[in-house]
């Protein structure tokens, strides 16, 4: 993967840096599964540096040709195993390519209740749920809607692909179901989980074992109606590893950002976990004490609300990394 994580100490190293790039797997499901657990089989074995490529299923179960092959809510490809990983590393996923692979996604059409007043849902607003179909254009790069049904006639969005679940096995030999997001990852459904992004998630389990699923064509932020445009997508991810290198939370970088994610309820509580993550991060790997991390982030500290419909609602901590000193790059490997 390339060398453009620079949020770790140097004492971390990556295991793909150390061993070089590795294979390319080319991985077709067969089945798919409803819970993050370590009890479910491996579907394939990849070491640090290869590239998976790879397709999921929409959060109701059907495929890119409009079949249904699994069972909602957020049927997830995988576990995959990887060589090396171990409970107190870091999994390193970089997301390559995430492509709808039909030319129809579906949502719902009302607020989600917790994203509106008690008092509107009530006295004002509509009762009754109605699915909608898009048109996903990837030539233009947008989804649209026509219906009669609602006004106007005509809705459209860009598209903006994303994975709402991308998870490791969860601790304690815990199955959670999958539309549920936690430290492990999971069901965050923020909407910057895009191609390009590199997410750091911890591990628990020998192996890791990653999943992946629920795509997303595009989804505003909280994902307020419930969901989003649900489809089926192409993925190629490579993965990596950083060997003894604790973190509590999901993380992720970007060129502009780094960012942590955190989820729990009350919203209040999954705010505190990502800020205090930030805050560790910052004071382990970026040479700041409690005070000076304090400081920065009071000024330049952002926060994105990713979901508020999920079991768990789930905040982003983020800042840019112009207000970052730089960190000194990861040992090479040692010449023979």
């Amino acid at each position: 993967m390339r060398r453009s994580l620079t949020g770790f100490a140097a004492a971390a190293f990556l295991i793909g840096a150390q061993f070089g790039y590795g294979e390319i797997h080319r991985f077709i499901p067969a089945e798919y599964h409803n819970t993050f657990s370590s009890a479910h089989a491996p579907v394939l074995k990849i070491k640090p540096g290869d590239r998976v490529i790879t397709k999921t299923i929409d959060a109701w179960g059907f495929d890119s040709q409009g079949t249904k092959v699994g069972e909602r809510p957020n049927p997830q490809t995988g576990p995959f195993f990887i060589v090396g990983a171990e409970r107190g590393d870091v999994l390193i996923v970089k997301l390559e390519k995430i492509e709808p692979n039909r030319a129809t996604a579906w949502s719902g059409s009302l607020l989600a209740p917790y994203a509106v007043d008690p008092g509107f849902l009530r006295s004002e607003g509509l009762r009754e749920q109605q699915d909608q179909t898009w048109t996903i254009d990837k030539g233009r790069g947008i989804a649209y809607l026509e219906s009669k049904a609602v006004r106007p006639g005509r809705i459209e969005v860009p598209l903006k692909p994303m994975l709402g679940c991308v998870a490791t096995a969860p601790d304690r030999k815990e199955a959670v179901a999958t539309s549920t997001p936690d430290n492990f990852g999971g069901n965050m459904d923020y909407n910057g989980v895009v191609a390009g992004v590199t997410l750091m998630l911890p591990v628990f389990e020998p192996g890791a074992l990653l999943f992946l699923g629920d795509g997303h064509a595009a989804q505003g932020d909280g994902e307020v109606i419930g969901n989003a445009l649900e489809t089926s997508m192409d993925v190629e991810f490579t993965v990596d590893l950083i060997k003894r290198k604790t973190i509590n939370w999901p993380r992720a970088e970007t060129q502009e950002y780094i960012m942590v994610l955190g989820s729990a309820r009350p919203l209040l509580q999954a705010l505190q976990h990502a800020t205090t993550e930030m805050q560790r991060w910052l004071m382990a790997d970026y040479g700041f004490d409690e005070r000076g991390s304090s400081l920065l982030m009071g000024h330049v500290l952002q926060y994105e609300i990713a979901n508020i419909v999920d079991p768990h609602f789930t905040v982003v901590a983020k800042i840019r990394k112009a207000h970052l000193p730089a960190k000194p790059k990861a040992p090479s490997r040692p010449s023979t």
